[in-house]
C-alpha cells in the first residue's frame, strides 16, 4: 500500500533540494497532488493479475487468439521518468479463453508499477501462461521512454521494442512469422 504522507514528505525534500520554496502559491498543494498522482500509477503493486485472469470461458477454439494496441504508461524504475507505448498479446487457447477485456487489465497490473519494459514484457507472458494454461503465448511491447528523449541521449520518437515467448511460440517458427504479420511487422 501507498504511503501517502511518506510520498507528500519525499516530494517537500524534492522540492527544497531542487531550491523551491515550498510555500510559493503554486507548490502548496504539489505534495499532495504527487502523492495521489502515484497511487494511481503506482497502483499495480496492489493488482493482483490472478483475480484478473481467473475468470475464464469453455471454448473448442484452437487457433491464435490476438489482442493488439493494448495502450498503456508505466514509470521507469531507473529515473522514474514514464515510458508508454502498445502491448501486443497472443495466445493458442487449450480449451480456455479469457474476455479481451482481462487481457488489457493484465498489461495495467504489470505497467502501473516501477517497471522496466523487458521485466514487464516477460511477466504478462508468464501470467497469462500460468493462469490460462494456453498452449503458447508471445507478448510484444513498444515503448518509448522519456529516460531517452527529455533526458539523457535526447532521441524523441525512438522506441523500444520487446517481446517474449512461451510454449507453442517458442516450438513454432510458423506461429511467431503469423503474430508478426498480423502486427503488421
Amino acid at each position: 500500500m501507498i504511503d501517502q504522507e511518506k510520498v507528500k514528505e519525499a516530494v517537500r525534500l524534492l522540492l527544497k533540494g531542487i531550491g523551491e520554496d515550498t510555500g510559493r502559491e503554486g507548490l502548496i498543494e504539489t505534495p499532495d497532488r504527487i502523492a495521489r498522482m502515484y497511487g494511481e500509477i503506482c497502483g499495480g503493486m496492489e493488482m493482483d493479475v490472478k483475480e484478473i485472469l481467473s475468470k475464464t470461458f469453455v471454448t473448442e477454439k484452437t487457433e491464435m487468439v490476438l489482442e493488439k494496441d493494448i495502450v498503456f504508461y508505466s514509470m521507469c524504475e531507473h529515473h522514474m521518468l514514464p515510458f508508454f507505448g502498445k502491448v501486443h498479446i497472443a495466445y493458442i487457447p487449450d480449451g480456455r479463453i479469457v474476455g479481451l477485456s482481462k487481457l488489457a487489465r493484465c498489461v495495467e497490473v504489470y505497467a502501473k508499477r516501477l517497471q522496466l519494459q523487458e521485466r514487464m514484457t516477460e511477466q504478462i507472458a508468464e501470467a497469462v501462461m500460468e493462469h490460462l494454461s494456453p498452449k503458447g503465448v508471445m507478448v510484444l511491447t513498444e515503448a518509448e521512454h522519456m529516460c531517452m528523449t527529455m533526458r539523457g541521449i535526447k532521441k524523441p520518437g525512438s522506441k523500444t521494442v520487446t517481446y517474449a515467448v512461451k510454449g507453442a511460440f517458442r516450438e513454432d517458427a510458423r506461429l511467431q512469422e503469423s503474430f508478426f504479420r498480423l502486427l503488421g511487422i
